[in-house]
């Protein structure tokens, strides 16, 4: 980050943004934000107990779960799409539909299909992330170039030398940079499964808190959400940096 010319340290927005949360809450502006140190005493209250370590453990449990299925869903169909014309024609336009469609409007069509527990926020989490892991899997297949394919097979190359030396280490960084996108969007998808099906998770936590104005500990609850989100996103975007240095290497 540079301010008047002058580069700061690369957590240096956060900490501004963190004066001004500070400062708006302070002024009280309005109710709905609390000032930032009011929110980290409440979280540092809250997070031992029982009921917040219980709803934690759900919520990591449907987002990896939601991670996994749109991982392994995702890359391979979006492989598929880059090597076959035909099925990249029949299932792109649904991709883009759902990728670009307001995907909480079917949160209720999945409580009803699946109920009102932790079936449905791992679907609505895994919803919310596949979509653009598939689009960046088919991006790095395409973007191959097929004269080392044509190269390879010339030379003999098995179909499972051809993944692994070109296919696998070209398409990669397009792949960790899907991934690392749909971690953020689960993180989303599994709050709003929370906030709509307000029985697992923090969900019952959201509902208290919202419904008796403690939006200190609201906050707290959402400050953890965004900082598991965040530390991923940066470990998934350190990958997807050394893995593309190697790829151009090879």
């Amino acid at each position: 980050m540079t301010l008047f010319g002058y580069k700061l340290p690369g957590m240096s927005s956060l900490i501004l943004w963190g004066l001004l949360w500070e400062i708006v809450g302070r002024l009280d502006v309005t109710f709905f934000v609390p000032p930032l140190s009011e929110v980290v005493s409440t979280l540092v209250s809250v997070i031992g107990t029982p009921a917040f370590l219980k709803a934690l453990y759900e919520t990591a449990y449907a987002f990896f779960a939601g991670v996994f299925f749109a991982v392994f869903i995702g890359i391979p169909t979006g492989i598929l799409m880059g090597k076959s014309r035909l099925l990249d024609e029949l299932l792109l336009p649904w991709v883009n539909m759902f990728l670009s469609a307001p995907l909480t409007a079917l949160v209720p069509v999945l409580m009803v299909l699946f109920g009102f527990g932790m079936k449905a926020i791992i679907i609505t989490t895994t919803l919310f992330a596949i979509w653009i892991i598939i689009l960046n899997s088919r991006a790095g297949v395409l973007q191959i170039n097929r004269s080392l394919v044509e190269m390879a097979r010339s030379f003999g190359a098995s179909p499972l030398d051809a993944f692994f030396k070109i296919y696998f280490w070209a398409a990669l960084p397009e792949i960790l940079g899907g991934v690392r996108i749909g971690v953020i969007r689960a993180v989303k998808g599994v709050i709003i499964g929370q906030l709509l099906i307000s029985i697992v998770g923090f969900g019952p936590l959201f509902e208290l808190y919202a419904n008796n104005f403690l939006m200190a500990h609201f906050w707290a609850v959402l400050i953890v959400l965004f900082a598991l989100a965040f530390t991923i996103s940066e470990c998934l975007s350190y990958l997807e940096r050394r893995v593309s240095y190697y790829a151009a290497k090879r």
